[in-house]
């Protein structure tokens, strides 16, 4: 009997299981043929899914025996042109291994390499199995255990993963939590905590502090990626900050950096940036060039912005002056002393930046909301569809009470409640009474006085001059909204406790009360504007995500069914949000230099978050806690609609449905019951640290899911993939189709309406697009703005959208692909509908008098300036 189990186990040992690998090389570096020549090589073992043995920590999967990539260099070598290579390898069958789970991979030569997969033909009794990677892999002393494990594309929830990988699924999640200490390096792949203690720079001075936010009750905000770097010399509880060209740099998990196809991107969007001479800070700069070109360095700078500057070019005097942005530019006069400059910059990027052979400092692509008609934006009719179809959408109520109160602190603020009256209004009503509109759901209101009231004292202490606008809305027969009232507040003189000036402006159609009336318009556009970008766009997608993702990775392996289900919903979004902490959010930052709130603009979205609500970001949640729905079970998404041509939300409610209705689908595949979402430790853990220390601020909030159900899951994951997905396509690409036009959607004001009598009012009534122009962005900043939001409306060449997923073999289980594939089928019919509704002349909401159909939440887009298409995350 012992020779036929000898001659079993030789037959089986004397097969070979045959490997495909996959990796993207680094670069071909000396110090890599040196590692070949030395005998350096790059090894794996398989692990046994179901054999184990034990260890000082227990049990865990049998490794099989050691195989190395061969014939490296001219594997290298041979592929370089494609990116990738590909090397064949040979493991033995072992059936001791029998089915492999994982692998470890050791890397010996001294650079890393990007490993994409690994796939095994003729594993006995099983046939094929796929790994899919996508990870760097650096070398061996960069890890503690000196090997890497990647495990194969099989899905298990915790209590059903197989006693051989279960050992390696802990370990890699301990290895992804760290300890909590040190400094980040490139290689690390920690995913940890912090506040947001990096926006200031202390160390420059105390124009560039700003308060940490997170981690108090005065300043609550969702955490971001932990870096470690060392405090500011200046304030120990700030952390220091890296150059401006190292910011590209910045430590996100090494897996999230972006993909060599986005850097590129980022690389040329940001060269596009600087080379328009826009970036402030960008002295900063100067620290890695040499010192002898330093003061030289320093006058160009000073040249340049002194020519862009100039009373040339620091105003415009009409709405065509804006408007050669995009046909030809602004024309800048050649200079030879930067010419001569430039040839003495060592670097190439620098040097770029003062190229002066170039006849234009700025051209624009044609923004769509000019593109078919340039003054349709001057409308009342467009103005109210944009609070519906514009980059915006998410911030119009139903007006239940008239006149609208304030809930700030009368204490504090005094009365802050609208002097709108009846008598402002009821002539626009359409023969309704105010409380005959409001009962039959008519009355509408884009309410910007509360949020701003705290700050604008303070906000107007700067260049900035702006008032806290109330805009009431009437829903006509035809289903647009025509705004029939502005108000605009500032605070009292005598102090806060006073409360406000008002001014009620209603609309004109000519003289100078028609010019004020665009410019109430403009102050309520600026308002929307800057909100938009700071609490809808930035803390509603990019902030309030970022705690989800470091949870994911640290409490949820990445064989977890709800790991593969929102994986794809967090790419590249922890890179971004640290490149903006880097140059767009930061204390004296881009953000801070193209919207109204200046230094206060993270503290404006910080007292926000203190209104936040996980259930309420739910799209039918949100619609109804705005009172522009109702619930309604005769309805398909439970909800009926009180503006029925409501392009946002008709959209928004299909893909919303369409999202739940696949994620229903895939939990169900994997949690046949509540119970076992209660049994599940890596769930509960992973819900607790998203409640406590992700949202660590908002944890004792009891509308918190206790996550005890399948429909919570089902719930919350639904919510995570709209917020990451639909929600940021939709506040986030139409800014330059809607804002790359300064004029409809200013992001500031300098100065307020001016009082009759005076020469600026004078102006006005004889020339009213220059007044209109000095009162909103001025020149520079709106070129500085514009450069912005184009490069943040762009879709990169290696977007994934809603629907796809960047490799078909993502799990193994064919109930959870088949719903995949009629999720993707669901919104290919979406989009069918889209088209269709666009086309419907009776839809006024969906093109309105600029003719520009509403395309903001349709799935799929082209590479660029589309104006269309949901990526899966918030990539940009």
């Amino acid at each position: 009997m012992a020779d036929v189990d000898r001659r079993k186990r030789f037959k089986v040992d004397d097969q070979k299981i045959k490997g495909t690998l996959v990796l993207m090389n680094n670069n071909l570096s000396v110090s890599t043929i040196k590692d070949e020549f030395l005998g350096r090589k790059v090894s794996l073992q398989l692990i046994s899914a179901h054999h184990s043995e034990s260890s000082a920590k227990g049990l865990k999967g049998k490794l099989g025996k050691e195989t190395n990539l061969k014939n490296w260099l001219s594997t290298v070598i041979t592929h370089a042109t494609k990116g990738d290579s590909t090397f064949e390898l040979d493991f033995e069958a072992d059936d001791e291994i029998g089915v492999p789970g994982a692998f470890l991979i050791t890397n010996k030569h001294h650079k890393e390499f990007y490993l994409k997969t690994l796939t095994l033909e003729h594993v006995p009794n099983v046939g094929r199995v796929h790994f899919i990677c996508n990870s760097w892999v650096y070398p061996h002393e960069s890890y503690d255990k000196g090997y890497r494990v990647f495990f194969s594309n099989q899905t298990y929830l915790p209590g059903k993963t197989p006693e051989g990988i279960r050992y390696y699924r802990d370990e890699e999640l301990e290895e992804l939590r760290g300890n909590g200490t040190g400094k980040r390096e490139e290689w690390h792949r920690v995913y940890d905590y912090d506040v947001y203690n990096d926006l200031s720079e202390p160390d420059k001075g105390p124009e560039y502090v700003r308060p940490i936010l997170g981690g108090s009750s005065d300043y609550p905000y969702p955490r971001r990626c932990r870096t470690g770097r060392p405090p500011s010399k200046t304030d120990p509880n700030m952390e220091s900050r890296i150059s401006i060209l190292n910011s590209l740099n910045i430590y996100v998990p090494r897996d999230e950096r972006f993909s060599e196809v986005k850097m590129k991107d980022v690389y040329a969007y940001g060269f596009k940036l600087l080379n328009q001479g826009l970036l402030p800070g960008f002295k900063s700069v100067l620290d890695k060039i040499s010192d002898e070109i330093i003061g030289t360095l320093e006058n160009a700078l000073q040249h340049k912005f002194k020519t862009i500057s100039s009373n040339k070019f620091n105003e415009f005097s009409s709405f065509e002056e804006v408007l050669n942005l995009y046909r030809g530019g602004i024309t800048i006069p050649k200079s030879d002393f930067l010419e001569g400059i430039r040839e003495r910059i060592p670097n190439e990027f620098i040097r770029e930046f003062f190229r002066s052979d170039t006849d234009h400092l700025a051209k624009f692509p044609i923004p769509q909301v000019i593109k078919e008609n340039d003054s349709a934006w001057r409308t009342d009719e467009e103005f109210g569809r944009e609070m519906l179809a514009g980059i915006c959408p998410v911030v119009i109520q139903r007006l239940q009470e008239f006149p609208p109160t304030s809930k700030l602190d009368y204490a504090k603020f005094g009365n802050q409640n609208s002097t709108i009256t009846e008598d402002h209004i009821k002539d626009q009503l359409d023969g309704f009474s105010v409380s005959e509109a409001i009962k039959s759901n008519r009355l509408f209101i884009l309410d910007h006085h509360d949020p701003l009231m705290p700050y604008l004292r303070g906000i107007n202490e700067t260049s900035t001059k702006i008032y806290a606008t109330r805009t009431i809305l009437f829903l006509q027969n035809d289903g647009t909204l025509k705004p029939v009232a502005i108000e605009l507040s500032l605070p009292h003189p005598d102090g806060d406790k006073y409360g406000t000036i008002s001014t009620v402006h209603t609309p004109v159609l000519e003289g100078a009360k028609a010019t004020i009336w665009l410019l109430a318009k403009a102050y309520a556009n600026v308002n929307d504007s800057g909100y938009h970008q700071l609490v809808c766009h930035w803390l509603h997608t990019h902030a309030s995500i970022e705690p989800f993702i470091i949870a994911t990775n640290r409490q949820l392996s990445i064989l977890h069914p709800i790991h593969k289900l929102l994986h794809p919903h967090f790419r590249d979004t922890m890179n971004i949000n640290a490149l903006s902490r880097q140059t767009l959010i930061n204390a004296g930052g881009l953000l801070e230099n193209t919207v109204f709130p200046d230094k206060y603009a993270l503290e404006m979205s910080c007292n926000m978050y203190k209104k936040w609500d996980f259930t309420q970001q739910a799209l039918p949640a949100d619609l109804i806690s705005r009172g522009v729905a109702v619930e309604d079970s005769s309805s398909p998404h439970g909800i009926r609609l009180l503006i029925e041509d409501y392009p946002f939300a008709v959209d928004g409610l299909k893909i919303w449905s369409a999202i739940k209705s696949w994620v229903i689908s895939y939990v169900c595949v994997y949690y046949k019951n509540d119970e076992e979402i209660q049994n599940d430790h890596e769930l509960n853990q992973w819900w607790e640290e998203v409640r406590t220390k992700g949202h660590g601020d908002k944890k004792d909030e009891p509308w918190w899911p206790k996550m005890h159900t399948r429909e919570e899951l089902i719930e919350s994951c639904t919510t995570i993939i709209w917020l990451a997905s639909a929600l940021h396509a939709a506040v986030n690409f139409g800014q330059y189709p809607y804002g790359g036009y300064l004029p409809n959607r200013p992001a500031m004001s300098r100065r307020f309406i001016p009082e009759p009598g005076t020469s600026d009012y004078d102006e006005l009534e004889k020339d009213p697009e220059k007044a209109f122009l000095k009162t909103v962005t001025p020149q520079l900043q709106s070129i500085l703005g514009i450069s912005l939001i184009e490069i943040l409306s762009i879709h990169s060449a290696d977007e994934v959208y809603l629907g796809d997923r960047d490799t078909p073999e993502w799990t193994t289980d064919k109930e959870a692909l088949d719903a995949f594939a009629k999720f993707g089928a669901n919104l290919r019919e979406i989009e069918g509908e889209i088209d269709e509704m666009n086309d419907d002349k009776r839809l006024k909401n969906r093109n309105g008098p600029a003719k520009m159909p509403y395309t903001l939440l349709y799935p799929s887009s082209e590479i660029g300036l589309t104006g269309r298409g949901i990526p899966n995350s918030v990539s940009i």
